[in-house]
């Protein structure tokens, strides 16, 4: 009979937003529970024998009481055994949140592996090896251990660790919390469920990052997923579907405008649901001035649709034209005056080039508001 479980990680409950605005933080927070309660729905309609949490469910041990006991509420949904393995940013410390969860009504259902031994599940067709961190670094692979285990005979057995596949992520990844990248091999496993990283990958044989459920920055990584595993038998290739859950969409959106303020609204129709998009908006090219006040309005509207934009426009630049002069009607020494705004506006090689085209713009933007109010 095969073993079927659902692999998670990095939940991070308690994660502050800093840089979001109060309301935005409170509802981005909440999000992640809400994440919880359908990662139990998910599990329990699947028929899952157990959920494996590979580290990081909370974003620290000072996480309040109040997110814990709502975060286990929302567990409540499955009905089967959860494993949560503690990871660097919870890590099984002497007073943690694990030292809490008894006291804010974990009940059995929930275990902690905090020791480096088996767990049995499924009636004893599937032993968990766990690989818990006792602090947020460790310069030792705490998944060695795994190769001598001794596991019951006809047995899967499933690797639950939290850290860094050695030679298999980007130079840029955190390399703390050291994992070989034959561990799957070496230990005999049929399955190396992970979390640190914060990406749905299969980083080596049967070694998978299931990644965050929930994103909390812009991606390229393929997070939001959680994985639904089914191993028939020891030693046959495990079956894994990557399944979305999270309610937020981070993403990047590009537009380069040539002369069109407009087509920032054909970038960024392509996001679906706008109420529940995180979007960076990353502009380039060359804009007259009166498609550039345009662009104004039009950011605007979107910041209305969307649950967050920011823009990065630092590369996009102001190409007044004659026909943004002439709407600037004044004459004599002030249009000499605009003339050289323009002139040094348009000059790459000028170092005041951006000073210039911000003065141009903000005279062009008054002009034409005072002329409004006539």
């Amino acid at each position: 009979m095969a073993f079927r479980f659902l692999h998670t990680a990095d939940w991070q409950i308690g994660k502050p937003f800093g840089g979001f605005e109060a309301e935005k933080r409170g509802v981005m927070r909440e999000a992640r529970i809400e994440t919880v309660a359908r990662i139990a729905a998910l599990a329990e309609s699947r028929r899952c024998e157990a959920v494996l949490v590979a580290g990081d469910a909370f974003d620290d041990n000072t996480v309040a009481d109040r997110d814990v006991r709502r975060t286990l509420d929302a567990m409540a949904g499955f009905s089967g055994p959860w494993i949560m393995l503690p990871g660097n940013h919870d890590a099984l410390a002497s007073v943690s949140v694990w030292s809490r969860l008894a006291r804010l009504g974990a009940g059995e259902r929930v275990r902690v592996a905090d020791r480096a031994e088996p767990i049995l599940l499924g009636g004893g067709r599937a032993a968990i090896l766990p690989a818990p961190l006792k602090r947020r670094f460790e310069a030792a692979d705490l998944t060695a251990w795994f190769d001598a285990a001794e596991t019951p005979a006809g047995a899967v057995r499933v690797g639950l660790a939290h850290g860094a596949v050695a030679n298999r992520l980007p130079a840029a990844a955190d390399g703390n919390n050291p994992i070989a990248d034959d561990r799957a091999e070496r230990a005999r496993l049929d399955y190396l469920a992970l979390g640190d990283w914060h990406g749905f990958v299969e980083i080596a044989p049967r070694t998978v990052y299931s990644g965050t459920p929930e994103p909390d920055r812009y991606p390229a990584n393929a997070p939001g997923h959680v994985a639904l595993v089914e191993i028939e038998a020891p030693g046959l290739a495990p079956r894994i579907e990557r399944v979305p859950v999270a309610r937020f969409d981070w993403r990047i959106v590009r537009a380069e405008l040539f002369g069109d303020a407009g087509e920032v609204d054909a970038a960024l129709a392509a996001v679906a649901e706008p109420n529940r998009a995180i979007v960076q908006l990353v502009l380039t090219g060359a804009l007259p001035l009166r498609e550039r006040a345009r662009l104004d309005g039009i950011l605007a509207a979107w910041e209305a649709r969307l649950f967050d934009l920011r823009v990065e426009d630092g590369d996009l630049q102001d190409e007044p034209d004659a026909e943004d002069l002439d709407a600037i009607e004044v004459g004599g020494f002030v249009r000499t005056a605009v003339d050289r705004l323009r002139a040094r506006a348009l000059d790459p090689a000028d170092p005041e080039r951006d000073t210039a085209a911000l003065a141009l713009r903000m005279l062009y933007v008054e002009h034409r508001r005072a002329k409004a109010g006539d």
